[in-house]
């Protein structure tokens, strides 16, 4: 280096339009999440993401579409074998999910009892949820699971949604171990 500012080179139209397009996202799936479907409009999108209006239509098509993508979640599957595997799985999902908002899934619950969609994207969540019933014993391991996924599903949303002070102030770490019993209840055979 010579001592001389370079100019910094500049973003490729390919690069600009994923940046914005990225942006656009994270904007829709924050207001999906704060305000859900129903008031979350193509406008306010786009006034978060200071782009205009037709260039959020032009990226993403329809609100319906743009609201498929900011749900979508990176929540890890529940892969363990045995009871014990799923039960420390599920605490650890959890834990990230109380440390961590998980916006699209926010986006999801906070719409699920006014859209359809987002009310089929939270019972897809849930199918992959229930898979972890083949690692829970007992003929109601089905059951099981269900209920663990709702009891899992109400302390996020009671956490980030409904923002109860007592959840809302605990450490994370605090919830788990208060669930880590009830978890465990849940995913060995009854008796």
């Amino acid at each position: 280096m010579n001592g001389v500012n370079e100019p910094t080179p500049r973003s490729s139209r390919a690069q600009q339009r994923i940046e914005t397009q990225d942006r656009i996202l994270a904007a829709a799936r924050q207001l999906f999440a704060d305000t859900g479907y129903d008031r979350t409009t193509i406008r306010a999108i786009a006034a978060a993401a200071q782009v205009d209006a037709g260039l959020v239509m032009h990226y993403f098509g329809s609100k319906e579409k743009l609201f498929a993508l900011s749900t979508r979640t990176d929540t890890p599957l529940v892969s363990g074998e045995t009871p014990e595997e799923v039960a420390e799985q599920l605490l650890g999902i959890l834990r990230q999910s109380l440390i961590e908002e998980p916006i699209g899934s926010l986006a999801a619950l906070r719409s699920m009892l006014t859209h359809p969609d987002a009310a089929a994207e939270v019972g897809n969540a849930h199918a992959e949820r229930v898979k972890v019933s083949k690692a829970i014993p007992g003929v109601d391991g089905n059951l099981r699971a269900a209920v663990l996924s709702a009891i899992l599903i109400g302390v996020v949303l009671g956490r980030h949604l409904v923002k109860f002070e007592e959840l809302a102030d605990a450490e994370p770490d605090e919830i788990v171990e208060l669930l880590r019993p009830v978890v465990f209840s849940l995913t060995k055979a009854a008796e």
